[in-house]
């Protein structure tokens, strides 16, 4: 193996590396589409029913959370990916 072939193997490596962890981060769109979703129809149902609105708000906070995860995944998953 010629030291040009090990370079070219190395930068191949590399920049695959780089797609998969842009790819990654993309979880982060889906997650802030699906928490302005949840937000909005939480408002929605406050300005519909305001006696709810505290169980309202604490579910879409619980809600809000877990999407959010999602996205925290993905940007861990991306450092993973570019130092790993």
């Amino acid at each position: 193996m010629t030291l040009l072939s090990a370079l070219i193997g190395l930068l191949l490596v590399e920049g695959t590396a780089a797609i998969g962890a842009g790819i990654a981060v993309l979880t982060g769109a889906g997650s802030g589409i699906g928490e302005g979703y949840l937000v909005g129809k939480a408002l929605e149902g406050m300005a519909r029913n305001p006696e709810m609105a505290g169980k309202l708000r604490t579910n879409m906070i619980l809600g809000c959370a877990l999407a959010e995860t999602t996205g925290i995944y993905g940007l861990l998953i991306a450092i993973l990916i570019m130092f790993l």
